[in-house]
């Protein structure tokens, strides 16, 4: 286990109520205990928030996706919030999943952009530093005018299959948007290339018409960013099967698993789903071939690097 050098004099790690799993486990790998906070509901649901720590002149980080429902949002801004009222030295929020994060331009008339909206919330709040993983859009970096440190869960999910050993693999681009990171998993796993040509009639409506690359009789992985409704990868391994594809994975770094995700990924051709537990995954949306890698050491060494003011790049070099 690697812990943070010295007595940790000024840090501070702080969990909303989210994904506290995950944030127990940032604390395990960093050796820490997670700070004291008082998190409840006043009658009519408002949400309290208190520090129950010094934390003046502390480098605090507050572990928190912004996933559904609003209130995880909410939550984060008023522990950054709570954070800058008791004069901690700096403020970084640690969001293993940028919720509202698919607004993020006006593509029709008279919508919002979401994902700029949040983080000028975010930002207001008080936040000096963001660290977060896999954006939806790489771009939404600029979103912030504070530091922004982009993670990859690519590391994690790539050693995954690794220890498979597969052999004549094949990573498939679920769509053309998705072809620049399934060439570099393919570029790391020694494996071809494929992608699948796609239209979306409609919001969460995907309909595979054509797939470019060949797949017969080949182990294939389907990488994504995040798996919402499942129609693009489930639909896309039903084509792959129809191919003559052998052992079809799909892998992911956000399970979002809303609406009818988990039956379809439990009907559809899929050996394996493998996710990362940047957001919280219930009880009952685990299923038999899910696969579920904890991203907390990665984000523990990206912290620990934050807190030292070493490069968070280094870890992807």
């Amino acid at each position: 286990m690697d812990h943070l050098p010295g007595v940790l004099r000024g840090f501070k790690l702080i969990s909303g109520t989210a994904n506290r799993g995950l944030a127990e486990e940032i604390a395990r790998n960093l050796g820490v205990d997670l700070a004291k906070v008082t998190i409840s509901r006043f009658a009519d649901g408002e949400i309290f928030v208190r520090i129950d720590e010094n934390v003046r002149g502390a480098d605090v980080f507050i572990v928190q996706p912004t996933n559904p429902p609003a209130e995880n949002l909410l939550e984060l801004l008023l522990l950054i919030d709570a954070a800058r009222r008791a004069s901690a030295a700096r403020i970084t929020c640690v969001m293993p999943y940028y919720g509202y994060s698919r607004q993020d331009r006006k593509d029709q008339p008279r919508v919002a952009i979401g994902a700029k909206l949040v983080a000028n919330m975010i930002e207001k709040a008080g936040v000096d530093r963001v660290l977060g993983l896999d954006f939806h859009q790489h771009q939404l970096q600029g979103f912030f005018d504070e530091p922004v440190d982009h993670l990859y869960a690519a590391p994690v999910l790539m050693n995954h299959f690794r220890r498979k050993q597969l052999k004549d693999l094949v990573i498939v681009a679920p769509d053309v948007g998705s072809a620049k990171m399934a060439r570099g998993f393919a570029k790391r796993l020694n494996a071809t290339l494929a992608i699948i040509d796609k239209r979306r009639p409609s919001a969460n409506v995907s309909e595979v018409v054509n797939v470019v690359g060949e797949v017969e009789g080949k182990d294939c992985v389907i990488p994504d960013d995040m798996i919402d409704t499942a129609g693009t990868v489930s639909e896309a391994a039903k084509a792959l099967r129809g191919l003559g594809a052998k052992d079809i994975y799909v892998c992911a770094t956000h399970a979002l698993l809303s609406g009818p995700a988990v039956q379809r990924l439990s009907e559809a051709p899929i050996k394996e789903v493998v996710v990362t537990d940047s957001i919280a995954i219930k009880p009952e949306k685990r299923f038999d071939t899910l696969t579920v890698l904890s991203v907390g050491e990665l984000l523990a060494k990206a912290i620990r690097f934050t807190h030292s003011e070493q490069s968070v790049s280094s870890l992807f070099d």
